[in-house]
């Protein structure tokens, strides 16, 4: 069996130089050379090839299968999901039931600013991203602001901000599947440790947005949509991260959050209501507001109840369904860290993971809906324009990722920075937001750098779950100035092919959120580690 070199340039800094090799590659030809984010993964995944065989002795054989093993696992635990969610959302929109959910929204706010902000861009975009992700939320919510007289690059950034916290648990909890694929922790406790995470970061987005439409003069009398924003979501995603797994919290969490938002203004109402810069509206009363029938309302909560329903049943922990597996291949190592524990890489077909569970919510919603021939084939239009890069990235970076953990290059590079000590603990958020920065995805992110934090993790004595999950939520922060997230989320604005201009708006906001990220990793590591531990089985 191949045994790991630690350090095979005998020199641990160049060891590490060359560890660091295909991220910076990847930086190089997504951030400098622009390339399609499938095209960068396939040469770092050749790049990451060669240089495992050259220099850290990897058997080109056993790697190549580790290489084809993450590839089937990207498949079968992000790709078959996120199709289905991408499937499901575009027959939404093709039937028009996305748009009556969008009309029924659009009639419970005020004419606030703020109150508009709250629900479209952090109720609305969680919901968004927990369906599909891959910046649709600031492709959708953007142009609504913008049409309620928020200026575009104000709107790009609100709705980048607002898509923070639901990122981890993006595109129907794909990102925690891969990082649980990586790293081999047990997917309920990533969930849950990512969870009580997002739920201390969800407390502050709700009070900078209403900052970032309104200023100081929002705050002071709009702080209730603050608190019941940001406490409503918390209500509906943490108890699903934590007993339930990452499938629904940011569903769940978005839903909860309407429904309180919605008690909220029944009984209570900002004082004057302002425009954006928080200058004040002065309200028609003569306007006409369209009324929902319960039959109109029912139809348009439809698709999302029974996506609830079947995941709930389907994936929970009394379900044997997606353990269920036909078969399971394996190549090992032996590490040359920790020798007693071998490196594996794995590949389990389990034909109802929780993507086959997507799919039937789809099915029963689409026969709810009476698709017809045409609808269909246009979803597949649509789905297959959107999907086919998206698809190839998760083989390409799922077969980097095993390659990198499989050959040693991850536990080399773990190593080296294991030097640094405990303060690496302010690194670990760091690495997300590169890597987010770099890929444009959470769950590349985490497939590319979840072993290496684990690893790390491991070396320092930290609780087994912490580093993997600050990793995760770091790749939140970053997704704000992410090329690839920030390309989709202007598609539907000016900013077509300008996405440096959002960027760089939205680079301080950013930095400002990183830093409250790393205080509230120091928080649990010193005072909550209980929560980011792993317990026994």
């Amino acid at each position: 069996m191949f045994t790991q070199l630690v350090d095979p340039l005998h020199n641990l800094f160049l060891t590490w130089v060359a560890a660091l090799i295909p991220v910076a590659l990847l930086l190089l030809l997504l951030a400098v050379f622009r390339l399609s984010a499938w095209l960068a993964t396939l040469i770092g995944s050749i790049v990451t090839l060669l240089l495992a065989v050259a220099a850290w002795q990897m058997p080109i054989g056993s790697g190549l299968k580790a290489y084809l093993y993450g590839s089937a696992t990207g498949i079968q635990n992000v790709d078959w999901i996120t199709l289905w969610g991408v499937v499901l959302f575009n027959t939404l929109v093709v039937t028009g039931a996305f748009e009556r959910f969008r009309l029924w929204l659009s009639h419970q706010g005020t004419q606030d600013i703020r109150v508009q902000t709250i629900l479209y861009a952090w109720a609305f975009g969680a919901l968004l991203e927990g369906l599909v992700g891959f910046g649709y939320p600031w492709a959708v919510v953007a142009p609504i602001l913008i049409s309620l007289g928020v200026p575009d690059l104000d709107a790009l950034r609100v709705a980048a901000i607002a898509n923070n916290a639901p990122v981890s648990y993006g595109a129907l909890g794909a990102p925690i599947i891969a990082l649980a694929a990586v790293t081999s922790l047990p997917l309920l406790s990533l969930s849950s440790s990512i969870g009580h995470i997002v739920a201390v970061l969800a407390l502050l987005p709700p009070w900078v947005l209403i900052y970032l439409v309104s200023g100081k003069r929002g705050l002071r009398d709009g702080w209730p949509l603050a608190i019941v924003g940001s406490l409503g979501y918390i209500a509906g995603q943490f108890p699903v991260s934590v007993y339930l797994g990452p499938y629904l919290p940011d569903v769940v969490g978005s839903l909860v959050c309407f429904a309180a938002l919605l008690l909220l203004l029944r009984v209570w109402r900002p004082k004057t209501m302002l425009s954006f810069g928080g200058a004040p509206v002065i309200a028609n009363p003569e306007a006409v507001r369209p009324t929902f029938t319960l039959t109109e309302l029912a139809w348009a909560w439809m698709p999302f109840i029974v996506l609830i329903v079947v995941v709930v049943l389907w994936t929970g922990p009394w379900s044997a369904l997606p353990k269920l597996s036909i078969f399971s291949m394996k190549v090992s190592a032996v590490s040359g860290i920790t020798p007693a524990t071998p490196v594996n890489a794995v590949f389990t077909f389990s034909p109802l993971v929780a993507g086959t569970a997507i799919c039937v919510s789809w099915i029963i919603v689409a026969l709810i809906l009476r698709v017809s021939r045409a609808q269909l084939a246009d979803v597949a239009r649509r789905t297959w324009h959107q999907m086919w890069g998206a698809f190839l990235v998760g083989i390409f970076i799922f077969g980097l990722a095993y390659v990198y953990n499989y050959s040693g290059m991850a536990g080399s590079l773990a190593f080296a920075f294991s030097k640094i000590g405990w303060a690496f603990l302010l690194i670990a958020p760091v690495l997300g937001w590169i890597g987010v920065a770099l890929s444009g995805s959470n769950t590349s992110t985490n497939a590319m750098f979840g072993s290496f934090q684990n690893i790390v993790g491991k070396l320092l004595g930290f609780p087994a779950l912490l580093l993997p999950s600050l990793n995760s939520v770091g790749a939140e922060i970053g997704k704000p100035v992410a090329p690839q997230t920030a390309s989709v989320g202007v598609s539907t604005t000016r900013f077509v092919r300008n996405e440096g201009a959002v960027i760089r708006y939205n680079m301080g906001w950013t930095f400002a959120l990183l830093v409250y990220l790393i205080a509230i990793g120091v928080l649990f590591y010193f005072v909550f580690p209980g929560t980011v531990m792993l317990k026994p089985p």
